[in-house]
């Protein structure tokens, strides 16, 4: 996964520069694609590498989490 998502990142800013520096016709459907491969196929990809193990409730501020924060902010002051 984390190869695929490399070479769809390489693919899509190689595809924005050879558009940007060639002069053929079809050079702003390269940079499009680019841009589209991007941002709907590279960093969606990385995303999901990247949250697939995490647990969504870690990151929510409910009355625990709360808690937990105050009671560590307690112990640095004491320290």
């Amino acid at each position: 996964m984390k190869y695929l998502i490399i070479f769809c990142f390489l693919a899509s800013l190689g595809s924005i520069a050879l558009g940007a520096l060639l002069e053929v016709e079809y050079s702003e459907k390269l940079i499009g694609f680019g841009t589209v491969g991007l941002f709907m196929v590279a960093f969606p990809l990385f995303i999901y590498y990247r949250w697939k193990d995490k647990s969504l409730k870690d990151y929510m501020l409910n009355q625990e989490n709360l808690d937990k924060m105050r009671k560590s902010q307690k112990k640095e002051k004491d320290q």
